[in-house]
């Protein structure tokens, strides 16, 4: 007891090193064109090469740091320039850095007194965020993920109506009703499931073509609830739905909210950092005008690193402190020696908290707001340069004309073409995109996602969220998906 418990001179060394893996195997040759996105094993074999055991005794320095390359190894590269799999991808140096600072200070952002940096950090981050929102005033939290953020605007909404149900939970309330649209995110069901609001009162409000709510749709949804006795509480538009890059039309349902008086929350995890952008923030119009609450994920779009996502509210009467607060003496103190309204951890329904604000105000430090704006805009012109290829290359068919950076297309196969009138078309045109997909991350070369959507069959979702990506590797995209499913 009277020495540490641990090597210190040791330890640091390991880092060093440790770090040099990391620059090395996760930042050089994960964001290198000419290495694999993933180095694919089945999950058998993965479990051999990993050696994953545990074991009673430890193991010498030079074996965990091959442990390391190894883990890097094998994990799919998402900063690669070639990995279009999901919402997020790329590697931006700066947040990197606000990341592994992050780690190493390990504390926790419920106080003041534990994390005087990161508290007023998140207040600043948080006003920059609504300001871009085009609110002059508000509150809000960094979430785990932008399914939190909007369960959180679903439980804040609730106790906006019924506060009394804090305490009473579900004997307080009548059967409450919720609308979304049919594209919305499948966290608007989980989250009705977890606040024991049940599914069956999730009203999934009808789209168009595009996938964009109908305000019609959604006043239709409403009377019917109302006429089955239920009590309507909450609507989630959506900006930027996850398969076809949809914005709902939120003037028009902002105005059905009004009438009804009923919480609007707008869920921009993925679109809202378009509002960045002054030629694309349009696509957000009548935001500022009368959402209630606003989710927003910056680790997406602006390739800040998981996970930052944003709850963001116009309330100013601490909506946050009554609904979640519960008063904890050893944590929150009424009589501590500074200014206790600091201590914002009480606003949320998590205890420890990481630090999630330093990537993003890093990154902003780094690239000012002009900088975040040209990465917005650089990915919708990726988009644009796409779209014109993929109608351009034979075999090549939109599913529709991008609004957004979600680019939706079949590949058909020479076997195929031609032959849109044969009734085998459209099961087999369905088992193209899968067994394209199986075959580019066999050989390692990139990554895309694909999924049936209603009646269309599957169809390659590209996304670029990357700013290291450049024309060479879209061109590259197209004419690998091409050899590989040429012969199918």
């Amino acid at each position: 007891l009277e020495r540490p418990g641990l090597d210190k001179a040791a330890g640091e060394e390991f880092l060093r090193e440790a770090f040099q893996v990391l620059l090395d195997e996760a930042v050089r040759k994960g964001t290198d064109v000419t290495e694999k996105v993933c180095d694919w094993k089945e999950p058998q074999e993965l479990r051999e090469l990993l050696d994953l055991e545990l074991r009673s005794s430890g193991e010498l320095p030079e074996r965990l740091l091959e442990r390391c390359r190894d883990v890097i190894r094998y994990s799919v590269k998402t900063c690669h320039p070639r990995f279009f799999n999901q919402l997020f991808s790329g590697l931006d140096h700066h947040a990197l850095a606000g990341r592994l600072i992050t780690e190493a200070l390990n504390t926790s952002q419920y106080t003041y007194e534990i994390a005087p940096v990161f508290v007023l950090m998140e207040e600043v981050v948080l006003a920059k965020l609504r300001e871009l929102v085009g609110w002059s005033s508000g509150d809000g939290i960094f979430c785990p993920g932008g399914s939190i953020s909007n369960m959180y605007a679903m439980n804040v909404a609730r106790f906006h109506r019924f506060p009394e149900s804090r305490q009473k939970g579900s004997w307080a309330l009548p059967r409450l009703a919720l609308f979304t649209s049919q594209e919305s995110h499948y966290s608007i069901q989980k989250g009705a499931a977890f606040l024991g609001i049940g599914t069956d009162n999730v009203h999934l409000v009808g789209t168009d073509e595009r996938g964009k709510m109908i305000p019609e749709e959604l006043e239709k949804e409403i009377q019917r609830a109302k006429a089955e006795g239920a009590k309507p509480f909450f609507v989630c538009a959506t900006c930027g739905t996850t398969v076809l890059g949809a914005f709902d039309p939120l003037d028009g349902i902002a105005d059905v909210c009004q009438r009804h008086g009923l919480w609007f929350h707008v869920d921009a995890a993925w679109g809202g950092s378009a509002l960045l952008s002054g030629t694309h923030r349009h696509l957000l119009a009548g935001v500022e005008r009368q959402a209630d609450s606003v989710a927003w994920n910056p680790h997406k779009m602006l390739t800040v690193g998981l996970q930052c996502s944003a709850f963001l509210l116009r309330d100013t009467s601490g909506l946050l402190q009554r609904c979640h607060g519960a008063g904890a003496t050893y944590l929150f103190q009424p009589d501590k020696f500074y200014d206790v309204t600091y201590d914002t951890g009480d606003k949320t329904l998590q205890c420890g908290r990481r630090v999630d604000c330093l990537k993003l105000w890093l990154l902003w430090k780094a690239a000012g707001t002009e900088g975040l704006a040209r990465r917005v805009e650089r990915a919708f012109a990726f988009t644009r340069y796409l779209a014109e290829e993929v109608k351009r290359r034979d075999g090549f068919q939109l599913v529709l004309e991008p609004e957004f950076i979600n680019l939706c297309f079949w590949f058909v196969p020479p076997s195929l073409r031609g032959r849109e009138g044969s009734p085998d078309y459209w099961p087999r045109l369905g088992k193209v995109a899968p067994a394209i997909k199986e075959r580019m991350m066999r050989k390692g070369s990139m990554m895309v996602g694909y999924q049936p959507h209603g009646a269309r069959v599957n169809f390659f979702r590209q996304i670029v969220t990357n700013p290291a990506v450049t024309k060479d590797d879209l061109d590259f995209f197209l004419d690998e998906i091409e050899r590989l499913g040429q012969d199918l």
